[in-house]
């Protein structure tokens, strides 16, 4: 008995720190499920928040709030805001302001420092520098910035060059209804009566008067019919020479071709010198105007 030897017990093979995992039960699964769901109940509850229900009461009726729906833009706006804190900013002057409260206003929103500074890209020629050197004092006067400035007068030469152009139409359309009227009035002497009148008219009044000013029906000065038949009657009856017909030039008085004639064959002139280069040219012109005045 002594001697008798006990089996050892049989041990398990299985690793002793592997434990297996019991399965679910349905009220483990159950409870599982559960804890996934908030998540999406969460999400639906802020949506389902209003933006105006998180505004202290107090303040819930505060205009500027009124345009804001979540908080995101009303963050942004924030933010916004504080950028603008500590940037240069221009105090706008009130009703008891002086002009050198506004002058100080134009300096810093970027006025140019003197009206010569406005810079534009008008070809030479293409504007009046007069014009141009008002124009920039006006604006610099006004506080326009540059391109405003820039803006402006380009309109205006826009503007400027459109009525330029109408007066143009209506000064040709008058001029041809002139025409007609005259012609029915001086007959076959049309040609001759409107030549007196445009050169005793341009001798007396010049032809820059005569074509750029422009009378209140829309016609030109020197193309008016009481201008043309009064300069035409005043040439009838001045000093009363005749009016002879020049060689393509226009009219002159017998009085006018006489003194050509004097001042071209007086003495020591080219007429008396046959050696003299203008001889020959001298005499052809005195001769030719000889003829004009004995018809």
């Amino acid at each position: 008995m002594d001697n008798q030897t006990t089996a050892p017990v049989e041990q398990s093979e299985q690793p002793t720190d592997v434990a297996q995992q019991p399965e679910a039960t349905p009220s483990v699964k159950e409870t599982v499920l559960t804890q996934s769901e908030p998540k999406a109940e969460v999400q639906q509850e802020k949506q389902e928040t209003n933006f105006k229900d998180l505004i202290p009461k107090d303040f819930q009726e505060e205009k500027s709030l009124q345009n804001f729906n979540n908080m995101e833009d009303f963050v942004k706006s924030y933010l916004s805001a504080q950028r603008l804190v500590g940037a240069n900013k221009v105090a706008i002057p009130n009703k008891m302001a002086t002009d050198d409260d506004w002058q100080e206003v134009f300096d810093k929103l970027g006025r140019p420092k003197t009206p010569e500074d406005y810079k534009y890209d008008f070809k030479e020629g293409e504007i009046d520098q007069t014009e141009l050197k008002n124009f920039n004092e006006t604006a610099h006067r006004l506080g326009l910035l540059p391109k405003q400035a820039e803006r402006l007068i380009k309109f205006y030469q826009e503007m400027n060059g459109e009525s330029e152009q109408a007066k143009l139409v209506a000064a040709e359309a008058k001029q041809v209804e002139v025409e007609s009227l005259l012609k029915k009035e001086f007959g076959p002497e049309y040609n001759k009566r409107l030549d007196q009148a445009k050169k005793l008219a341009i001798d007396t009044l010049g032809s820059d008067i005569l074509n750029q000013t422009i009378l209140k029906n829309g016609s030109r000065l020197g193309d008016n019919p009481d201008v043309i038949k009064a300069f035409s009657m005043l040439a009838d009856k001045l000093s009363e020479d005749e009016i002879i017909k020049g060689d393509g030039t226009g009219y002159m008085t017998a009085s006018e071709l006489e003194k050509e004639i004097s001042e071209l064959t007086e003495d020591g002139s080219p007429y008396w010198s046959k050696a003299h280069p203008n001889h020959k040219k001298t005499v052809e012109q005195v001769l030719k105007l000889r003829e004009q005045l004995n018809g």
